[in-house]
């Protein structure tokens, strides 16, 4: 396999002609790069006008390799050839290296360009790219990769430094190199015009101190933040090694190669916009550094982001008013480190009634707006600082947490959620503080995490305390001024919403007819559609195996009035089939049965469960667990059963007797109750070792929620 690596763009602050010559200080030996040992002429041409000046050298190296390999090559140093190309009139000059050493084992290319500077022709550019195909070396291959690999990660770090070396020392002797000029072309200069003249600044920097070029003697305060504006924004700018310190953080020489090499590939192939500099290296960082799989990535994230015009969220989505009135989350000043902080009140957020008076889709847009909305406060606050600001905090407060909010249509929409920020938004999140944390938060961790990212879960700490401890803690992370008024600090959080419960007056229509629902939507697809007639009811059976499970269920009540009940049986009972909301029961009964019970006569009399007839409420095989209770068109229903036995539990809806029991119509609709339904298990083995595991986290400070052993090697992991 070919590695390849690039380095960014270098900047020396002096002119071409002086770095040249300091450059050339650097042979036949150096005694600044150990293992730079010596170096010969091969081939050298100067043309007429001394414009032109290419060099062949046979170089020397004492490549610091294991004694193994060097016994098993059989040698102690390596040769390479180099071939300098200088063009005095462009002002450029090209390096082109390859190994002469096992060149039929390893083929080793690097190039080199020194160029000006785009914006200040006194200033030098040095760029560097290499190319390395181990193929067959004595069965060392993995070995000798790593190893040029270091070699080669060594040497980028070294090269600035030891140039700036000979310029000093150059600068020592001489402070003016002339520049070349054509002797063909009228010179329109004096040669005090065209002689580069430098002297040393307060701050021991090499100045222009040319008096017919005041704009290009230093760089000022206006270019600075110029340049730096126009490479933070601006796709099509090269890397510079100085903005990167600058904005993106100190990065290891192949950090920096490989973060030029998914730039300016993804440049060559992609003519729209790309994902800024800061952005790409959160990619690259997702996929520790491997350029195809983040290179895959992003291009994944280019594709989705056109297609759901999500540069322009910001400016053309606006929040519905059941979000700003009703979504407990807002930004809220910083954490320690600089990092812009989102507040979210998660156990005072109404699951269900956003989800049902907003829709999964505008959900998705909120959490898209608040993730473009960080990434554009991330970069103001790297600007502000002047120090590198990549990722965001988020504070999640699970004060009024209940099992409401493990709705399975709620944590779906999280869960798909979760999966888009993972796939498009990586490493965005610096810490996550999760604080007032109750006793069934490790059930809602444990049907979640395994969709978050295993370094993302890492900087999940979660505290159970509260009042003084809570807030002690909390300045480890955040200025006492900036702590929140809920959580016992003084700084208020007026820019949130309520929370609270979502009045069901703003809920959207729920789609009856069928087909209407949409296998993407979690409202629509977890539910059961079904309807119950007059003495005929809805029964779902639902055996338990294991006692110590949650029985969880939910219902919307669409059409007349419904009561509904919960039997425990300890008999194994069949699953009676459950009737399609369009069904009739005429398909279920004979004529006399229908007229009997149109009219309400003794063959109405119908046992208490119809899954299981001969069963009677109040004998050891059969008891009612929750009493019934009456639920009138329009309500919704979220409910939750500790099944402390093991047996069958059966869930029933019945139309009531006081509405069924007056009428003589033949009208079997007007007894028709339409509604749906979900109900979910809880296993207690799926959380039990979570409970377990946070229990100590629920001290007052935090800790770490993170599994404390590695995943199974194979185990795939989740984008």
């Amino acid at each position: 396999m070919v590695q390849t690596y690039r380095s960014p763009v270098r900047i020396y602050k002096h002119p071409f002609e002086i770095v040249m010559a300091a450059y050339e200080m650097r042979f036949p030996t150096c005694p600044q790069i150990p293992i730079f040992v010596g170096s010969e002429v091969i081939y050298e041409y100067k043309s007429g006008d001394g414009a032109e000046w290419v060099i062949d050298r046979k170089c020397q190296l004492n490549v610091e390799a294991p004694y193994l390999v060097k016994k098993i090559a059989g040698v102690d140093y390596v040769y390479f050839s180099q071939k300098n190309s200088l063009d005095r009139r462009k002002r450029t000059l090209d390096i082109e290296a390859t190994n002469i050493s096992f060149a039929n084992r390893i083929a080793i290319k690097e190039n080199c360009t020194y160029y000006v500077h785009a914006e200040n022709e006194n200033w030098t550019c040095f760029e560097q790219s290499a190319s390395l195909d181990v193929k067959n070396f004595f069965g060392l291959e993995s070995a000798v990769e790593k190893l040029a690999v270091r070699q080669y990660g060594a040497n980028l770090a070294k090269g600035k430094e030891i140039l700036e070396y000979f310029i000093e020392e150059l600068l020592k002797k001489t402070t003016h190199i002339e520049r070349y000029r054509d002797p063909n072309e009228e010179e329109t200069t004096s040669t005090a015009d065209s002689a580069i003249e430098l002297k040393e600044s307060s701050d021991g920097e090499a100045v222009l101190v040319n008096q017919k070029a005041p704009m290009l003697a230093a760089e000022t305060d206006e270019m600075k933040t110029a340049r730096a504006t126009a490479s933070f924004d601006d796709a099509d700018s090269k890397l510079e090694a100085e903005y990167i310190r600058r904005f993106l953080g100190q990065l290891s020489p192949l950090e920096e190669s490989r973060l030029c090499e998914i730039k300016y590939s993804l440049q060559a192939h992609h003519k729209g916009k790309l994902p800024n500099d800061a952005h790409l290296l959160r990619f690259l960082r997702a996929r520790d550094f491997d350029v195809a799989k983040a290179k895959d990535m992003v291009h994944a994230s280019i594709i989705w982001r056109k297609q759901h015009n999500v540069d322009k969220i910001l400016e053309e989505w606006s929040r519905p008013t059941v979000i700003k009135q009703y979504f407990p989350g807002c930004w809220h000043n910083s954490d320690k480190a600089g990092r812009p902080m989102y507040i979210l009140r998660l156990g005072q957020l109404d699951t269900k009634g956003m989800l049902r008076s907003c829709g999964v889709e505008n959900l998705v847009k909120l959490t898209l707006s608040i993730c473009e909305d960080g990434l554009q406060r991330a970069a103001e606050a790297t600007r502000k600082l002047g120090t590198p600001i990549s990722s965001w905090s988020l504070v999640v407060d699970l004060d009024g947490l209940s099992m409401r909010h493990l709705w399975r249509p709620g944590v779906q929409c999280l869960l798909k959620i979760i999966e888009i920020v993972e796939a498009n938004y990586p490493e965005t999140m610096g810490q996550v503080l999760v604080v007032r944390a109750p006793r069934v938060f490790p059930v809602l961790w444990t049907l979640i995490s395994p969709f978050i990212d295993e370094k993302t879960r890492k900087k999940f700490m979660v505290s159970g305390g509260s009042g003084g401890d809570l807030k002690e803690e909390l300045r480890k992370h955040i200025d006492e001024k900036f702590i929140p008024d809920f959580l016992g600090g003084s700084c208020l959080t007026t820019n949130c919403g309520l929370g609270g419960h979502v009045p069901k007056s703003m809920y959207l229509p729920v789609e009856e007819q069928e087909g209407a629902s949409s296998s993407e939507d979690p409202l629509h697809s977890t539910y059961t559609n079904t309807a119950t007639w007059r003495g005929y009811p809805v029964e779902v059976v639902i055996p338990i195996e294991t006692a110590g499970c949650v029985l969880t269920w939910d219902f919307d009540v669409l059409k007349n009035d419904c009561e509904f009940s919960l039997y425990f049986s300890t008999e194994k009972i069949e699953q009676p089939p459950v009737r399609d909301g369009a069904q009739s029961p005429t398909t279920i009964l004979n004529p006399v049965e229908m007229v009997s019970a149109a009219i309400g006569g003794a063959s109405h009399q119908h046992p208490d469960l119809q899954c299981a007839p001969e069963l009677k409420i109040g004998t050891p095989q059969l008891i009612l667990e929750e009493k019934p209770v009456l639920f009138q068109e329009g309500d919704s229903m979220q409910g939750s059963h500790y099944c402390s036995r093991a047996g069958t539990y059966i869930m029933q809806w019945r139309v009531p007797e006081s509405t069924a029991g007056h009428s003589s119509t033949f009208d079997f609709g007007s007894h028709k109750c339409r509604l749906i339904y979900y109900y979910e298990i809880l296993n207690s083995e799926n959380f039990r070792g979570s409970v377990a595991s946070l229990e100590s986290c629920r001290s007052s400070s935090f800790s770490s929620i993170a599994p404390p052993t590695p995943p199974t090697p194979g185990t795939p992991r989740n984008p």
